[in-house]
């Protein structure tokens, strides 16, 4: 029959196979919560909207919503690898007019009170047509639209930023 352990060599057993388990914990919470959140970190500023002059498509004039921006850090630490998507969509409707996914910031990261950027974000998807370029802008059948601007940190989730209406201007770059 074996002898039952002392109660000190227990508390021993359990202090170096626990206690390594409780660092860790620590570490890894230290680290997450080393860069801040990124829908309080970033602000998105700067921003112009319109519709982008993409040329002529099988004879016709094509435009296309765009949104132009800047992302600055508000928050009192930096933060670093955040991406940026924007989902563009015809105001009041659910479908997606297209969408676009940029890099927003690198490893390096971006210091607090600093700003990143310009992003231009265009959709594909658009609207065609063989009158002017203006006029398509004034036509009566012409529906407006928006952009719905997203930022992630690492494999956290995404964040709305904003949301913008895309002005009925022409935007040639």
């Amino acid at each position: 029959m074996r002898a039952m352990p002392r109660p000190n060599r227990i508390a021993r057993l359990l202090v170096t196979a626990v206690a390594p388990a409780f660092v860790m914990a620590a570490l890894t919470s230290a680290c997450s919560a080393a860069e801040p959140e990124v829908g309080r970190a970033l602000k998105v500023t700067d921003v112009v909207t319109g519709w982008f002059d993409a040329g002529i498509v099988k004879g016709q004039n094509k435009l296309v919503p765009t949104i132009s921006f800047r992302v600055k850090n508000v928050a009192g630490q930096s933060i670093s690898s955040v991406d940026i998507n924007s989902v563009f969509r015809v105001i009041g409707d659910d479908e997606q007019l297209g969408s676009r996914y940029v890099k927003g910031i690198n490893r390096d990261g971006l210091s607090p009170g600093n700003s990143v950027g310009p992003f231009i974000l265009r959709s594909e998807l658009g609207y065609t047509s063989e009158a002017p370029r203006m006029q398509m802008l004034q036509n009566s059948q012409f529906k407006d639209a928006q952009v719905e601007v997203f930022a992630k940190h690492g494999s956290q989730q995404w964040v709305k930023l904003g949301e913008y209406t895309i002005q009925r201007q022409l935007l040639t770059r």
